[in-house]
């Protein structure tokens, strides 16, 4: 699980990876963008590194904020069992506006056996939402077990997180769940029940998230080029420059646009859609070949949904290779706007790394229900970034989450075939077949032990690496049309 890539300038792996949060407080100093000596960064997928960190600052980013909130024990129910473990939560209050809610604690090894529930009231209203159920096994999306990321970070345990749309009052309920024993006609018996309460983790936390503001309008573009005036095309092996640079753009936001500086201009919010014939053009491929190359998608960027670049850790991590992807669901609900979706992101975002501990986005990409496409954990799109998405088999693959919750929702059509397309695409750089077999090398998680090889399809469900019901039984019914799709869109 060490067959990774950290990069950064002057920064060595341990280094990077020991620090809390997304703090980098001994790295080295970052190079100046208008020094002689200054080179920019390789662009390789071997060796990438951490693009240009030192652009003029000041440059506003969305804001957001969370509200950490210890959750404390409730007054006893009626129908408790004796010695079983009290309920813990909140009873109703204000809160400063949030739109996304999760419950976390200190230990991320310990799980949470038990419910979440919570309610919301929508800002500026005195309308209170029905109780809402959040998912509480969200440990099996997170960096591998003794990784870097997970081992030399400040991680704790999470739920899922909820999308409960602009709210300012909340009210939340932690129930654990004894364990139940059964006489042998099958009943549980209370006094069993007692004898062996399950306890909740400790250090219970409830997060309130506020996501911010939708990053402001693209600069106006020229009418002769369809670029944006101030923003000139950089390439892969184009120092970057004060002439170069748009004024808008922070170091971080520089840092993270330029590691895709040869899919689209530095600091813009998409990477356009290519035909397939411009898509073969683009990977230089030798004469007479025949990769098998899906058409390349409209793809939306870090800074196209407004992610705070000061908030994930510096550096980017790498492995050799994509071999397979998987398919997950965010949990968060359905109950979102496309408009929104950049939205539900940022909180997302802010949620791994601020609660949950995460160097950053835990998902290499993400799909709305519109079937828009974002970049997700930042490292260039076209590159095998390392992930936090699929316990146990992080390396060399790329997770999609798909966001809500598919359990007994159908996914969009929208959805599955932005699923496809992605596929079709990024596999297709790896030469990756999606209705193919790939053998994967597990780092340990509760379905297979660390070392165990295992058979799997090239497009999977989070499920079949773990044990979990992610990415819901809806969308994970709908995994074969999208292998099918991807490889005839590779040209399969």
């Amino acid at each position: 699980m060490r067959a990774l890539l950290v990069t950064s300038a002057g920064v060595t792996c341990a280094m990077a990876l020991t620090l809390p949060l997304a703090t980098s407080a001994t790295a080295a100093p970052a190079p100046d963008l208008h020094s002689a000596s200054f080179r920019p960064p390789s662009t390789s997928p071997a060796s990438p590194g951490a693009g240009p960190p030192a652009v003029r600052a000041g440059a506003a980013e969305p804001a957001g904020s969370t509200q950490s909130l210890p959750l404390a024990p409730l007054a006893a129910s009626s129908d408790r069992v004796a010695g079983a473990p009290a309920a813990q939560g909140l009873p109703q209050r204000d809160a400063r506006p949030f739109s996304l809610v999760g419950v976390v604690w200190d230990d991320p090894e310990a799980e949470l056996h038990g419910t979440v529930q919570v309610r919301t009231r929508t800002t500026g209203t005195t309308r209170w939402s029905e109780w809402q159920d959040v998912e509480t096994h969200d440990a099996e999306h997170a960096a591998d077990l003794g990784s870097a990321e997970r081992e030399g970070r400040t991680v704790r345990g999470a739920t899922a997180p909820l999308w409960v749309g602009d709210s300012d009052g909340v009210e939340v309920r932690v129930r654990p769940r004894s364990p139940e024993a059964s006489d042998h006609h099958g009943s549980a018996q209370p006094q069993d029940r007692a004898a062996t309460p399950v306890p909740l983790p400790e250090g219970l936390r409830l997060e309130l998230v506020d996501p911010g503001e939708d990053p402001a309008p693209e600069p106006a573009r020229s009418a002769t080029t369809g670029r944006a005036a101030v923003t000139p095309a950089v390439f892969a092996d184009t120092p970057p420059t004060a002439a170069v640079l748009p004024e808008a753009l922070t170091a971080e936001v520089a840092a993270a646009s330029a590691v895709n500086a040869e899919l689209a201009e530095l600091g813009a919010t998409a990477i356009p859609a290519l035909t397939q014939k411009e898509t073969l053009e683009s990977v230089n491929a030798a004469p007479g070949a025949k990769p098998y190359i899906g058409p390349r998608p409209k793809i939306i960027t870090r800074k196209g949904w407004g992610a705070d670049e000061k908030l994930r850790e510096r550096n980017f991590a790498y492995t050799k290779t994509v071999k397979a992807a998987f398919v997950h669901h965010s949990a968060t609900g359905n109950n979102y706007t496309c408009k929104q979706a950049p939205s539900v992101l940022r909180s997302i975002y802010r949620y791994h790394v601020k609660s949950s501990g995460w160097r950053d986005f835990g998902y290499n990409f993400a799909v709305d229900k519109c079937g828009n496409i974002y970049e997700g954990r930042a490292g260039g799109v076209s590159k095998a970034v390392l992930g936090a998405h699929t316990l146990g088999f992080n390396t060399n693959t790329m997770g999609i989450a798909v966001l809500g919750s598919y359990g007994s929702t159908n996914p969009p059509a929208a959805a599955v075939t932005a699923v496809s397309k992605l596929t079709a695409w990024k596999l297709g750089l790896f030469g990756a077949n999606p209705k193919g077999k790939v053998t994967l090398v597990s780092g340990g998680s509760n379905k297979y032990r660390a070392g165990v090889k295992v058979s799997m399809n090239v497009i999977s469900g989070h499920r079949d690496g773990f044990a979990t019901e992610c990415p819901g039984a809806r969308l994970y019914k709908k995994l074969g049309t999208a292998r099918t799709s991807s490889a005839k869109l590779q040209g399969r």
